[in-house]
C-alpha cells in the first residue's frame, strides 16, 4: 500500500466516516465554488485538503489568508489552526482523501461549444490515485451525460469499476458568491448517484455539510437540474431586457414598471435588465444544453433566442452611450474619454468571469474611445481568455478631479461602495444599466439610463 494511502472502506464504513465527520476531503479546484464548499465542510468539523495548480491559492491557503473579497481570511486561519483546511498541488495525495470533489470550470470555445478540457485533465489526474472505496463527485455545471459518459470510462480505464470498488456522484454547485442571505451551508444540494449506493454516499456526505440534500433518480436528471436553474433565470433576464427596449421606446421607465408589478403577491418573479450576462454560469450553461440537445435532433429556439437578446445588451449600451455623448457634449465618440464604473460581473464582489463590462470596453476602444475603470472590488484586471488585452490595467481612484476629467462615466456594475451621488455631481455624462442613481433618489438631466 502506498504511503498515505488509506486502507478501503466498505460502503457502511465510508457512510460512517461521514456521518461523525471523520472523513478526509478532497476539494479539486480552489476557486469561488471549491473554496467556499473547502471552508465549510472544514467547519462543519471534516478534514479538508484542497488541491489547486496554482500555487499562490495553494500558499495563501496555507498562510491562512484569503484571495476571494466574499471569503474571509480570519476564517481561513482558524481552520488552518485547528488543522481541519490545508491546501496542495501534490495530486498524489488524492489517494489519502475519503471523497474527492471536483470544482473546476467548464468555459465554452470560441465557437460556443462546451469545453470540457478542465474535467478530463481532472478525471485523469485522479486516476492513478483512485482506490477503492473512494467517493467522487463532480460539481462542475455540464451537460446530461458528462459524469457518465465522459468522467466514468476514465476513472474505470485502471480496472476499478463503478459502483462496485469506487462510487460516482453528481451534484450541482448553487454558489451565489456575495450574498450574505445564502451562504453555502444553507443552500440544499440536488445529488445524483451513479446507482444506489452511490446517491446514498453522497446524500449523506453532504447532509452532513449543508441544510439538507435533494436526491434525484439520475446523474443526468442532476445535471439537467443545474442547466434548468441558470436557464430559467437567462430567459427571464432575456425578456426584461427586451421589455426595456420595448418600454423605452415608449417612454416608459422599465425599473418603476418592474418595482410596481413586483407588488403581486404571486405569479410574478421580478428580473431586472443590465448591459448583459456576466459570471460562469448564466452566459455559458444555455449554450451546455443547446449543444446536447442536437445530438437528438431538438431545436433548443426559445433558449437561443434568450442568449441572442442577452448577448446583444453591451452593443445596446454603447449605442446609447454614443447617442448621449453625441445630444450632451456634441462629439463623436473617437478621442473622447470614458469612465467605466464596475468591472466585476456582479454587484459587491471581485468576480470579473464573462462580465459584460469588458465587451463594452472592447466595442467602445474600437471606435477609438480612451478609457478607464474604477471598481472598489477589483484593484486590477485579471488575464482572462477573450479580454487577454486588458489584463493588467488598474482602477483609478474615484474622486472629483478624476471624474471630471471623463467626457461620460458608464455604471456598469452597481457595487454599494461607490457614492453615485457624487459621481454625478462629479461627472459630464453619466450612462446607468443599474439605475443605480434612481435607486437612491439622485436624477439629473446628464444621467441616461442604458
Amino acid at each position: 500500500m502506498d504511503e498515505g494511502r488509506k486502507p478501503e472502506l466498505s460502503v457502511s464504513a465510508l457512510i460512517e466516516r461521514f456521518e461523525t465527520h471523520q472523513a478526509t476531503i478532497g476539494v479539486i479546484g480552489l476557486g469561488y465554488v471549491g473554496l467556499p464548499l473547502g471552508c465549510t465542510m472544514g467547519r462543519k468539523g471534516f478534514n479538508v485538503l484542497g488541491f489547486d495548480i496554482d500555487p499562490t491559492k495553494v500558499e495563501l491557503i496555507n498562510a491562512g489568508s484569503s484571495y476571494l473579497s466574499h471569503i474571509d481570511g480570519a476564517e481561513i486561519a482558524e481552520l488552518r489552526g485547528a488543522g481541519r483546511l490545508a491546501a496542495t498541488a501534490d495530486f498524489t495525495r488524492l489517494a489519502e482523501c475519503d471523497a474527492i470533489i471536483l470544482c473546476v470550470p467548464t468555459p465554452l470555445t470560441r465557437q460556443r461549444e462546451p469545453d470540457l478540457t478542465y474535467v478530463v485533465r481532472t478525471t485523469e489526474t485522479i486516476l492513478p490515485h483512485l482506490r477503492p472505496g473512494q467517493l467522487v463527485v463532480l460539481e462542475s455545471t455540464t451537460y446530461p451525460g458528462t459524469t457518465r459518459d465522459v468522467m466514468r470510462p476514465i476513472l474505470e480505464r485502471g480496472g476499478l469499476k463503478s459502483g462496485r470498488d469506487f462510487f460516482l456522484a453528481y451534484s450541482p454547485e448553487r454558489e451565489d458568491p456575495g450574498n450574505a442571505s445564502f451562504s453555502t451551508a444553507a443552500i440544499p444540494k440536488v445529488v445524483g448517484g451513479d446507482g444506489a449506493e452511490a446517491l446514498r454516499l453522497a446524500c449523506t456526505l453532504y447532509d452532513a455539510v449543508v441544510t439538507r440534500s435533494v436526491p434525484v433518480s439520475s446523474l443526468e436528471t442532476a445535471e439537467a437540474v443545474k442547466l434548468t436553474e441558470n436557464i430559467f433565470r437567462s430567459v427571464n433576464i432575456a425578456l426584461v431586457n427586451e421589455l426595456k427596449i420595448v418600454f423605452e421606446a415608449m417612454g416608459i421607465d422599465v425599473w418603476e414598471v418592474i418595482e410596481a408589478a413586483k407588488s403581486k403577491p404571486f405569479g410574478y418573479m421580478p428580473f431586472y435588465p443590465g448591459p448583459g450576462l456576466g459570471g460562469h454560469c448564466i452566459p455559458i450553461d444555455p449554450f451546455y444544453l443547446t449543444w446536447k440537445a442536437r445530438e437528438f435532433d431538438v431545436a433548443t429556439r426559445f433558449v437561443e433566442l434568450a442568449g441572442e437578446i442577452n448577448t446583444a445588451m453591451p452593443q445596446r449600451v454603447v449605442m446609447r452611450t454614443i447617442e448621449a455623448l453625441s445630444e450632451h457634449a456634441g462629439r463623436a465618440p473617437k478621442g473622447a474619454r470614458m469612465l467605466i464604473l464596475g468591472i466585476a460581473y456582479k454587484k459587491n464582489v471581485d468576480d470579473t468571469r464573462e462580465s459584460p463590462a469588458f465587451k463594452i470596453m472592447e466595442l467602445l476602444e474600437k471606435r477609438g474611445v480612451d478609457l478607464e475603470f474604477h471598481d472598489p472590488m477589483v484593484a486590477e484586471i485579471p488575464m482572462t481568455r477573450e479580454h487577454a488585452a486588458f489584463a493588467g490595467r488598474r482602477s483609478v481612484p474615484l474622486t472629483r478631479d478624476v471624474v471630471s476629467g471623463f467626457d461620460a462615466a458608464i455604471i456598469c456594475t452597481d457595487h454599494d461602495a461607490v457614492d453615485y451621488a457624487s459621481l454625478v455631481a462629479w461627472s459630464h455624462l453619466v450612462i446607468d444599466t443599474r439605475n443605480a442613481c434612481a435607486r437612491i433618489g439622485v436624477t439629473a438631466r446628464h444621467v441616461v439610463k442604458a
